[in-house]
């Protein structure tokens, strides 16, 4: 079998690579856990090994999964929260239809219009997911001039 272009010059075959990648992205498993689980099924391959793939396929896998997501559904609601990563505050943007299925998230370093409009701007980019109907939100000042940014050329529909 020969391997595509991505996996040139990798130890491991290109399915044994995915795998793993894909275990660690869709289970709740830590990279030990993973190289646990590799390892039981006879391949030896260390914990730093398994954190190199992820690094260097997540994104790839990423570009080539998106087009495939289901469509989501018109109704959005969209929250925000920080969470701590390396010790600096980030804020965390989440949009999710009606049905609780997540339309995307964004890491941001401040809350502002600026960083709310590029989230929604990454929302309504993306395939999978249709022109909102209603959009459920919180009470923050950055949303309003956000939307307007966004009716004004005509991004968003307006209401």
């Amino acid at each position: 079998m020969s391997d595509p272009p991505l996996f040139k010059w990798r130890h491991f075959q290109a399915d044994t690579i995915l795998c793993a990648v894909c275990w660690y992205l869709r289970y709740a498993l830590s990279y030990r856990d993973v190289e646990e689980i590799m390892r039981e099924r006879g391949v030896w391959v260390d914990h730093t090994t398994v954190f190199r793939w992820v690094q260097r396929y997540a994104p790839e896998l990423d570009t080539r999964w998106r087009p495939q997501l289901r469509a989501t559904n018109d109704s959005y609601r969209v929250d925000e929260t920080y969470i701590k990563i390396k010790k600096r505050w980030y804020y965390l943007y989440r949009a999710v239809d009606s049905t609780g299925a997540t339309l995307d998230f964004m890491l941001s370093a401040t809350r502002d219009a600026n960083a709310a409009e590029r989230f929604f701007r990454k929302v309504l980019r993306a395939l999978h997911t249709l022109t909102p109907r209603v959009i459920t939100i919180d009470k923050n000042a950055a949303y309003p001039p956000a939307f307007d940014a966004l009716q004004q050329d005509c991004t968003l529909p307006e209401t």
